[in-house]
């Protein structure tokens, strides 16, 4: 109100965890992600001018760039853009909108903050205009965004986890169909911890995008004898039958992903049973893979996890999400989780001469309208 002179709408948009199922959505898997009580609010109002007009609470910034030229680039407000040119390019003609922006999902840290941002304008964008636009619509939307606006070819999990969250559920996507299944979490004696290591990820450097590409080559020398379209429909035993075609870098990269679908398989069963400790386990396993194999882990976070594997405390821990930094999630006990916490910034900062962030979170629900 007071920098646009217009009362807005108000848009909640939740950033998001994997617990697993990590670069398997590129791959047409599984994955296990849920949205968390980190979120974006994003206000708009229509304008009737041509403009979109941005303003971050958060940074003091301001941009505004005609509906008519929206370019790619690195800075959020492409996401944006991106978002706006992926609504064009669906048919609907666009008008100018006021925007505020302000969140508390740590920026870097892996767990989603750019898919929040372009969900949330997206739905909000929606909802002012009338456009009626599908949430399914809105996460390829802003998949589109991320892919030709920003040049992360990422997948569609953090977009769908952000749109589809249920609160105290997770959500097993099926990344082939774009259809998931609501899985409580429900561990009232539990801690969702998330230590951040403070080493700053950007998923558009070209090491994200070689494992994409890894992937796809992969997939070229199986297609040598077996019928397939995607690594999800790959078995062990089929990987390993081609193993002599294969360079060895790339074959360790598809034997995790084929290896990481069945455990996504495996934690779902777990859950539904409500063993948190086989649940855990295969956390752990995960983050064995996504360091030796696909290689996108870092010191820092390895490090986290093997502190966690020494507590009896925390049933599982992982680096999580695209890598090279970010976040690691430990599930943990909840009376000593104050206790571990002061042990990590202790050892983490004699090793590695920089404090660690810590973020308890909670399941909630995905992008709404709240005003």
């Amino acid at each position: 109100k007071e920098k646009f002179r217009n009362v807005p709408t108000i848009v909640r948009a939740p950033g998001r965890i994997n617990f697993i199922g990590e670069h398997t959505d590129y791959n047409e898997g599984l994955v296990l992600p849920a949205a968390i009580n980190r979120e974006i609010w994003i206000a708009l109002a229509p304008n009737q001018t041509d403009q979109c007009r941005l303003f971050s609470l958060d940074l003091k910034e301001s941009h505004s760039v005609s509906v008519d030229e929206l370019l790619p680039g690195k800075e959020w407000p492409n996401y944006i853009q991106g978002v706006l040119h992926g609504i064009k390019q669906i048919g609907f003609p666009l008008s100018g909108v006021d925007v505020v922006i302000s969140g508390n999902i740590p920026v870097g840290a892996g767990l989603s903050s750019s898919a929040a941002l372009s969900c949330g304008f997206g739905v909000g964008y929606s909802h002012v205009f009338g456009l009626d636009l599908a949430r399914l619509a809105v996460a390829k939307i802003g998949q589109y965004a991320e892919h030709n606006f920003v040049g992360v070819k990422c997948g569609i999990m953090d977009q769908y986890a952000s749109l589809f969250g249920k609160k105290n559920h997770a959500l097993l996507l099926d990344c082939k169909t774009l259809e998931h299944q609501a899985v409580p979490f429900d561990f009232p004696e539990l801690e969702i911890l998330l230590v951040d290591t403070k080493v700053k990820h950007s998923l558009a450097e070209s090491a994200y995008n070689n494992r994409r590409e890894a992937c796809e080559l992969g997939l070229t020398v199986i297609r040598r004898k077996y019928d397939v379209s995607f690594l999800r429909e790959v078995s062990p035993a089929m990987l390993n039958d081609m193993k002599e075609d294969f360079p060895d870098d790339i074959f360790r990269r598809c034997d995790y992903v084929v290896k990481e679908m069945e455990r996504t398989r495996k934690a779902v069963q777990f859950l539904k049973q409500r063993d948190i400790k086989n649940f855990g386990k295969l956390l752990y396993e995960t983050h064995e893979g996504l360091s030796r194999d696909y290689e996108v882990s870092c010191p820092e976070a390895d490090f986290l996890v093997n502190l966690a594997k020494a507590s009896r405390k925390i049933f599982g821990a992982r680096m999580m999400g695209g890598g090279f930094g970010g976040c690691t999630i430990n599930l943990i006990e909840k009376d000593s989780t104050a206790d571990f916490i002061d042990e990590v910034k202790h050892q983490y900062s004699e090793t590695f001469k920089k404090e660690p962030a810590f973020h308890v979170v909670s399941l909630a629900d995905g992008v709404e309208v709240v005003a």
